[in-house]
């Protein structure tokens, strides 16, 4: 893994925190509790700060990075961040599910319980509803989410990445 300071900016990482051997977390960066940094993800914090919150899973290849002098990133608590994904800029909070290859843009706020559906291109400015399912390029709200089976599904995913990352702590 590479961790790497920047401009007098450190990552700062819980002992519980799983990173894999070749992810890499650079500058301006505080992970929460119990995340996941997996098999080539960047997160880079050279330009602006980024923060995660608690049980956040960036999958494979997934890269995090921010705006100069604009926009930080800021990732709530029991987020999923799924394979390639891009997430830019932005403000995701609780309880939300990026799906793969899906592009989140500068400026952009995802609200809780939502779903970014894999491949979507959620443009620059875009406010993603709470409870709802954004899918398309550019990504448009498609269907409302019931909210009683997806939280425990949310939750589910969360909590089954710091399983898998206790596998390779051993």
């Amino acid at each position: 893994m590479v961790i790497k300071s920047v401009n007098g900016k450190s990552p700062q990482l819980p002992s519980d925190c799983f990173v894999a051997e070749n992810a890499t977390i650079v500058g301006d960066v505080t992970l929460g509790a119990s995340c996941s940094v997996w098999f080539n993800a960047v997160i880079r914090g050279d330009v602006h700060f980024i923060t995660i919150g608690n049980k956040v899973n960036i999958q494979d290849g997934a890269i995090i990075h921010c705006t100069y002098q604009k926009h930080p990133t800021i990732i709530g608590n029991n987020v999923s961040i799924g394979h390639n994904a891009i997430v830019h800029g932005c403000t995701i909070h609780d309880n939300v599910l990026i799906g793969m290859g899906a592009i989140v843009m500068d400026n952009c706020i995802v609200e809780s319980n939502s779903i970014i559906a894999a491949g979507a291109v959620v443009t620059q400015n875009t406010v993603v509803e709470s409870g709802s399912i954004y899918a398309g390029v550019p990504a448009k709200k498609v269907k409302e989410i019931d909210q009683s089976a997806f939280k425990g599904e949310i939750e589910r995913i969360a909590t089954n990445y710091v399983m898998y990352s206790s596998w390779f702590k051993e």
